[in-house]
């Protein structure tokens, strides 16, 4: 990344089933530091008071419901600013007020879904590209992402698969997304569901990017487009493949298994930064 290209806004990825004010005492029981509602204050965080929030449900099948449940959650951290975008194909992407309203925004928040549904309607668009052009010059802006709309974010994106017991080079399904962040590839969900593979996998695969696998709650504030903080109740985990030795994915059949050798892996928690280039964590203090 060069000096031209570090974005002045945040970036927040969440790893999808942040808390909106529901879960308090089912969170508190795993998790004693649990702080209700944490990850959604985030998106608001060093704000003017009550500023424009635009939700994008374009990846959601019920685009009604989702609208319903963020507003209740947002009302009950006194943000009631808030906008609903559900643009469902590239020619309302085209349409100049949705840019319009990126433009009076202080955060857009990409809602979960299908992630191909984001990247194949709005990838490539004006609208996107107004997002982008905030998120470069606007200090005060934050894009953001839950589940779907994390895995989005970066230029590599998981689409679906690689969830067996054993990696199949055929499983995976990857494609584009939408390249707010570099040298990465993004997954949510990833502990309940276990999407340690199918991460794993893609690393594999594309072995000078940065697997960051988001718990569910958790998630992490990128600054600068590399200075990553983790928030949230859970973990993150991030996949290194720059120092993997031995692989046989170059050459293996669909019918036979992939291993690796020498995949490093990193376990972050509320209070962990970490150097998306290089990959150096620095932790929270053992005894506060």
């Amino acid at each position: 990344m060069n000096q031209q290209t570090i974005p002045k806004g945040r970036l927040l990825i969440i790893g999808g089933a942040e808390d909106k004010g529901e879960g308090k005492l089912l969170m508190a029981s795993h998790n004693p530091k649990f702080v209700e509602m944490e990850i959604l204050k985030h998106l608001v965080s060093g704000k003017a008071s009550n500023p424009r929030i635009e939700v994008i449900t374009t990846a959601s099948n019920e685009p009604e419901k989702q609208k319903r449940v963020y507003q209740e959650a947002f009302e009950k951290i006194g943000q009631d600013n808030v906008g609903f975008i559900n643009i469902q194909d590239k020619k309302e992407a085209r349409e100049e007020k949705f840019a319009q309203r990126v433009k009076k925004a202080k955060t857009v928040l990409f809602a979960g879904g299908d992630q191909f549904k984001i990247a194949t309607i709005l990838g490539g668009t004006p609208f996107v590209q107004a997002i982008r052009e905030k998120y470069f010059t606007d200090k005060d802006f934050t894009v953001a992402g839950t589940s779907a709309g994390a895995a989005v974010v970066p230029e590599v994106m998981i689409q679906e698969g690689g969830t067996y017991e054993a990696l199949f080079e055929s499983d995976l399904k990857t494609g584009g997304g939408l390249g707010f962040l570099e040298g990465c590839i993004i997954d949510t969900h990833f502990i309940k569901r276990g999407r340690f593979g199918r991460l794993a996998q893609a690393i594999v695969r594309n072995p000078g990017h940065l697997g960051i696998g988001l718990g569910e709650d958790t998630a992490l504030i990128v600054k600068k487009g590399y200075e990553a903080e983790c928030l949230g109740s859970g973990m993150v985990i991030l996949v290194d493949g720059r120092e993997i030795e031995e692989t046989n994915i170059n050459y293996v059949d669909d019918e036979s298994a992939i291993y690796v050798d020498h995949l490093k892996v990193h376990l972050l928690v509320r209070g962990c930064k970490f150097d998306i280039r290089d990959c150096k964590l620095t932790y929270p203090k053992i005894r506060e």
